[in-house]
């Protein structure tokens, strides 16, 4: 049976289609463990003091994490291990610099630490040594998730998906046991151990195939400066781009950490919650489209190019606009769902539920982003992504202080946000400015990015607003009979239980989906066409077919 499992593990996946239907198995359970990872932490603490502290730890080690990760990516290496005579010797120097740099950095992180939390976190100065010792434990997470990212390199030239798509689950399944085993013996250490034991898992479960690879790293005394300085040139822009969303992240912690207690968790939470969505709809197209975006601009084909890239806008356009109203109208019942247990209080529901709203409001503006970056990064530019990027993280931080400003100035504008989302008498309102803040920045910057795509890229602006007013029209009447079906079958189901919550979303949500297709319908929406007739392939398809589908293509 072990041998079985093994066997499947680290079996070779050549097909295209079939690759992809792995990894978005593997990340639907990813998804899964997070929300299970969640729950666990919302029981055992609530929204309290010591997962804010927990939750801000992490903050300097995913910022990291982004900076080494994105360096070290895929996309950046495998070009130069793949055409390379010498890809062993590559990988080798990579490996030598990666592990070389991020110990001086993290040694000399693990130094400063006292003083990098006076200064980012002025809000825990009470509980500053407690925080101090979980980001020296952190430190360990990047460390490892960096050698994991080298690592899947050479999984993923080797066709080994299953493998790579493996690491991200193992390492929620390394957070739960740090809640479950680790937490009852060593406190809230526990939660920071059992984060550093899933990623040194993220990176083990590699590990048995890399050692036997052609290519696997070591360490080298002498390196090819002129071969790193290539690759630190292309990887850096991207690398800096990506970690200014964490830096962005960082602050908008840092003023939590002065706000009421829990406010922090409450943040993390409600930005967990919409990352899913997130994570199915813009990351699944953005990583699909950049193979293709990356060789149809190689190869001069800029009509293709431009039209890949409004295929892709086309469907996430037509998925993310009515999950925004779905999810604003019934945002406490999957709040309550997924956290309301144990410590989780009421008042934490109702707050979480509100920050879930406001970042939600940005998902189309997010998965813009993801999917416009890509294909700059395909086209060879990484001066725009980078230099929007960097202006509109510095209008976040401009957002969030003006907004804070008017919640503590103007009564009536602070009574109509909490009257709004249903949060008047819950303390520790204020944070709401945070995510609202985010939203109007990320979506300001959407904005901006397609307009250079519109410019540098070909693509038509006229279309996407039309493909825009259809989304609208069909995320509208999705709202209304998700609004409507709550106001029926909350008489009908007890709120004070998880089943009655549960049934109230769940048929909502039902009716919510309903009225969207029906509104997509109405329009003769060719992607709701297209969707149906791929569902329709998937079930219908003879084996023959099937198999054929996803056999590889040219």
């Amino acid at each position: 049976m072990v041998r079985r499992v093994l066997s499947a593990v680290y079996k070779e996946v050549k097909g295209l289609h079939q690759a992809a239907y792995v990894l978005a198995l593997f990340a639907v359970g990813s998804q899964l463990l997070a929300l299970v990872r969640d729950r666990l932490l919302a029981h055992q603490f609530g929204a309290g003091s010591e997962l804010d502290l927990y939750y801000a730890a992490f903050r300097i080690p995913d910022l990291l994490f982004v900076l080494f990760a994105s360096t070290l990516s895929v996309y950046v290496l495998i070009p130069f291990v793949s055409n390379a005579a010498d890809g062993r010797r590559t990988m080798s120097e990579v490996f030598t610099f990666f592990c070389g740099a991020y110990a001086v950095l993290a040694v000399v992180l693990g130094i400063y630490a006292p003083h990098i939390v006076s200064m980012l976190f002025p809000g825990f100065t009470e509980s500053s040594e407690q925080l101090v010792m979980l980001i020296r434990i952190l430190l360990l997470q990047p460390f490892f998730l960096g050698l994991s990212s080298l690592f899947g390199v050479i999984t993923q030239m080797g066709h080994r998906f299953v493998l790579y798509a493996l690491s991200p689950l193992l390492y929620n399944v390394g957070i739960i046991l740090g809640i479950i085993v680790l937490y009852p013996h060593l406190g809230v250490a526990g939660l920071a151990w059992g984060v550093v034991f899933g990623a040194v898992l993220h990176a083990a479960v590699q590990l048995p195939f890399v050692r036997v690879s052609a290519i696997r790293p070591a360490f080298v005394r002498l390196a090819s400066y002129a071969r790193l300085g290539r690759i630190l040139r292309i990887s850096v822009p991207r690398a800096v781009t990506l970690a200014l969303h964490q830096v962005v992240l960082l602050g908008l912690v840092g003023y939590a950490s002065h706000m009421t207690e829990g406010s922090v968790s409450v943040l993390q939470f409600g930005f967990n919650l919409q990352s899913i969505p997130l994570a199915i709809i813009g990351v699944s197209y953005s990583v699909a489209a950049f193979p293709m975006l990356a060789s149809l601009y190689s190869e001069g084909k800029q009509e293709a190019f431009s039209m890949h890239i409004m295929t892709a806008l086309r469907h996430i356009i037509f998925w993310s606009v009515p999950v925004i109203a779905l999810v604003v109208v019934i945002r406490a019942q999957l709040v309550r769902v997924i956290l309301g247990t144990g410590a989780f209080s009421w008042g934490d529901t109702r707050l979480t539920a509100a920050v879930l709203a406001l970042f939600v409001f940005s998902l189309f503006a997010q998965a813009v982003h993801l999917l416009i970056v890509r294909a700059f990064y395909a086209s060879g530019n990484t001066r725009i992504p980078f230099f929007v990027t960097l202006i509109t993280s510095c209008l976040t931080f401009v957002c969030a202080i003006y907004a804070l400003n008017v919640f503590h100035t103007v009564p009536a504008f602070r009574e109509w946000v909490e009257t709004l989302f249903r949060v008047r008498g819950v303390a520790g309102t204020e944070v709401l400015m945070l995510p609202l803040a985010y939203s109007v920045a990320l979506s300001v910057h959407a904005v901006v990015l397609l307009v250079f795509a519109a410019k540098k890229l070909g693509l038509l602006g006229s279309v996407l607003l039309s493909y825009l007013s259809r989304a609208t029209i069909a995320a509208v009447l999705a709202g209304l009979g998700a609004y409507a079906t709550l106001n029926v079958v909350v008489h009908v189901f007890d709120q004070e239980t998880l089943v009655g919550v549960f049934l109230q979303g769940f048929i909502a949500g039902i009716v919510g989906i309903i009225g969207g297709v029906l509104g997509y319908a109405l329009q003769k929406s060719p992607e709701l066409a297209e969707v149906l007739r791929a569902m329709h392939r998937k079930v219908f398809a003879s084996p023959i077919a099937e198999s054929a589908d996803m056999a590889p293509r040219d």
